[in-house]
């Protein structure tokens, strides 16, 4: 930036996971942005305070994806956390407030893990850009506690079980599109700083034992959260579950992308852009749902799918993709990661994406089969259509995402050439 380099400068780094990650920002912030222009009351004081926090929060997810230094990292990452407790605040009753403190709470104190970590990289190395840091990491002490607190730190903050106390309340209790941000976008950021710490920056201090450790918790999360899932008597609660074992997915990779050959890798990534997809337009659906019907709980929404055919086609389409069923991108994702479960010998881990693969079908068939369950006459709010073909239109490009694997997948293995494409400069 300004045209000073490393390690004088703060430079940006656009490689194609980076790039994907932004695509995945552009599209659903677009979609958020439309469905929100039309979900909250005009003039309403939610209505005011969402608009300033979101744009923020954007430009703080895209700052996130483009920087290339440890420290900008921090700001970037507190931007978004203190943008992401605020919207999850916006309705003010006292679960929403309860949900948002709890967030703030494990979002502060995930930063300050993450911050003490680069103080000891800076101590070690006097150096901040990842690259720099990267070409001078070596097994040790220090190196082993910094990735350990950042670990710990980033773990919080994308709600990896047993650190995921935080995101269903948050996420049931927020407006409709906050969850969709939350979920789709906001633990991303997260598991994207993972991936770039565990395999670039501090790939030569890695070891096979933490890399199961962290496939441990993402196989866990997919059990638990499914569970839990299944369980749930409101639908934005059971959305929310499911974000608790879809995450899971992400992290079952980790032991998979040093024993295979990038396809452990590309089924994490690809998993990521299609779960976007999907959690966006299925928080969607349930927010226009709960806006007809007066409620969210999935015992009485009876009847409903005829009034709201294009939601619940929608929710229905986000679900195949969470399921895994062809032609999704949640199917290719998975395929992706159960080839590299096999090729490694890792077969706990095959089960546990299949045994996740069906959970997923029976907690997304029970709210599709009582949405189309006969009831008792009842009237249902009118709601606009923009709530309805924002989420559809998000489902479709999770499923689409199945019939065009290639583009992203190839987009996954550039490197720092596309940097230079960009922005003019090696890297930077």
């Amino acid at each position: 930036m300004a045209g000073w380099g490393t390690p004088l400068g703060i430079e940006l780094r656009a490689d194609g996971l980076a790039c994907l990650m932004l695509i995945l920002t552009a599209t659903v912030g677009m979609a958020v942005s439309v469905y929100a222009s039309g979900y909250f009351p005009a003039e309403s004081r939610q209505q005011r305070f969402f608009w300033p926090l979101w744009l923020l929060l954007l430009g703080g997810l895209n700052a996130l994806f483009l920087s290339a230094d440890v420290f900008n990292l921090y700001v970037t990452l507190e931007i978004v956390g203190l943008a992401a407790v605020a919207l999850a605040s916006l309705p003010g009753t006292a679960a929403a407030l309860n949900a948002a403190m709890r967030y703030l709470l494990v979002s502060l104190l995930g930063s300050l893990f993450y911050l003490l970590g680069v103080s000891l990289l800076y101590a070690e190395h006097q150096l901040l850009d990842l690259v720099a840091l990267g070409s001078v990491m070596e097994p040790g002490a220090i190196t082993w506690l910094a990735l350990a607190l950042m670990t710990a730190g980033l773990l919080m903050k994308a709600a990896v079980f047993p650190l995921h106390f935080w995101l269903p309340p948050a996420h049931a209790n927020a407006p409709a599109p906050v969850s969709a941000i939350l979920s789709a976008l906001v633990v991303k950021a997260s598991f994207y700083l993972l991936l770039r710490l565990w395999f670039e920056l501090f790939a030569p201090a890695v070891t096979g034992t933490a890399l199961h450790w962290i496939g441990a918790l993402g196989a866990a999360a997919i059990l638990w959260g499914s569970l839990l899932a299944c369980y749930q008597r409101r639908l934005k609660l059971l959305v929310a579950y499911s974000t608790v074992a879809q995450l899971g997915y992400l992290f079952v990779a980790f032991p998979l992308v040093t024993a295979t050959e990038g396809i452990g890798y590309g089924g994490a990534v690809y998993f990521a852009l299609s779960h976007g997809f999907a959690k966006a337009a299925m928080f969607f659906s349930a927010g226009t749902m709960l806006h007809a019907a007066g409620h969210d709980r999935i015992d009485d929404l009876s009847e409903i799918a005829p009034h709201m055919p294009v939601s619940m086609l929608a929710f229905g389409l986000s679900g195949l993709s969470l399921m895994g069923l062809p032609p999704s991108g949640g199917f290719i994702a998975k395929w992706m990661l159960l080839e590299a479960t096999l090729q490694s010998g890792l077969w706990w881990l095959t089960a546990t994406i299949l045994i996740g693969g069906l959970l997923a079908g029976v907690y997304v068939y029970r709210v599709v089969s009582c949405a189309f369950a006969p009831g008792t006459a009842r009237s249902f709010a009118p709601t606009l259509r923009r709530l309805e073909w924002s989420a559809l239109v998000l489902a479709v490009i999770a499923c689409l995402l199945g019939l065009t694997p290639n583009a992203p997948l190839a987009l996954v293995s550039e490197g720092p050439d596309l940097s230079a494409q960009l922005f003019g400069g090696a890297g930077s």
